[in-house]
């Protein structure tokens, strides 16, 4: 399997005008920094407390662990979270918020704030959850699914 990359793109000169294209390059850097389906998510756990790789796999649900091996990887990278191995048998990693991720704490809120007042609830108070698709195969455990599917 091929891996894909995607890399940060420069804005078009032409787009912003001469006294703005440094603020306009600034800010698609910002952009390109927490761009990504999962470092929201990431960066969102992360402003409370520490947290250990598996947690953060619990607590977001979807992502497969090698994505936020990237993801954290990234965000690492790029300044945004810490990441500390403690000597011990097994190793235990923990992931934190750097002090310039901290400071995106406001930005946080403040989408959360607009999420809120604009009609995006969360899960708690009635958003539609996505419901499994029907298997025909009942309620039967999967690999009693498979030796069905197999007759």
């Amino acid at each position: 399997m091929k891996k894909l990359t995607i890399e940060p793109q420069e804005p078009p000169a032409a787009a912003s005008e001469p006294c703005n294209g440094d603020l306009s390059a600034q800010f698609h850097r910002a952009l390109s920094v927490l761009a990504g389906k999962w470092k929201g998510d990431i960066l969102w756990q992360l402003v409370e407390r520490k947290r250990r790789f598996g947690e953060l796999r619990q607590a977001i649900p979807g992502v497969t662990q090698h994505m936020l091996t990237t993801q954290l990887r990234d965000l690492e990278a790029n300044g945004l979270v810490k990441r500390t191995v403690y000597p011990e048998v097994p190793p235990r990693v923990e992931y934190e918020m750097t002090p310039s991720a901290k400071a995106l704490k406001p930005v946080f809120d403040e989408l959360y704030r607009w999420a809120q007042e604009h009609g995006f609830p969360t899960s708690a108070q009635g958003a539609a959850q996505p419901k499994p698709e029907p298997s025909g195969d009942g309620d039967l455990p999967q690999d009693q699914r498979r030796k069905a599917g197999r007759r």
